[in-house]
């Protein structure tokens, strides 16, 4: 009896903490897409780990070119890394992440959802991440990590072709 005891509140107290973690998230995230909608540099570079992203830039440039002839592969790994800043320059920006809002259905004639409806749609990760998937149960598209108490996307995982200069 106190062994089921003991199970329940670890599992009361985990869910606590998830809970906590989303609602902590959601001031960042309700933030960040005040900033798309507004396009807010700043307020966006404040909520976006810039280097996180266009290391994951690198990265998938990376993934493109491995398989490929020899010649292509290196081609891509020398040029990865200046392709991903040249990229994040011009893709790390409000008025592109427009798109990914729109996506989770944020349009910009649309007042932004308050901080409990976006912590109801995070989802906590066991590395202490919290991610937004499309659905409940799909894959997460954007990452966002507590860097020193702001709560930063450092990840986007959705198909890149959401990323469009307007």
């Amino acid at each position: 009896m106190i062994r089921r005891w003991t199970i329940l509140a670890l599992t009361l107290a985990l869910a606590a903490c998830a809970t906590a973690q989303r609602i902590g998230a959601a001031g960042d995230v309700h933030a960040l897409l005040i900033s798309i909608r507004d396009d807010d540099s700043a307020g966006f570079d404040a909520h976006i780990d810039r280097p996180a992203l266009e290391q994951q830039l690198e990265a998938r440039i990376l993934q493109k070119t491995q398989g490929q002839n020899d010649n292509v592969a290196a081609f891509g790994a020398a040029l990865a890394g200046p392709l991903s800043r040249l990229a994040g320059q011009a893709l790390l920006q409000p008025q592109v992440f427009r798109a990914v809002a729109e996506y989770y259905g944020y349009s910009p004639d649309m007042p932004i959802p308050d901080q409990l409806v976006i912590a109801g749609a995070l989802r906590a990760l066991p590395d202490g991440k919290v991610c937004a998937a499309k659905g409940k149960g799909g894959p997460c598209v954007i990452t966002f990590a507590d860097e020193n108490g702001v709560w930063r996307l450092v990840s986007f995982d959705g198909d890149v072709g959401l990323l469009k200069l307007h």
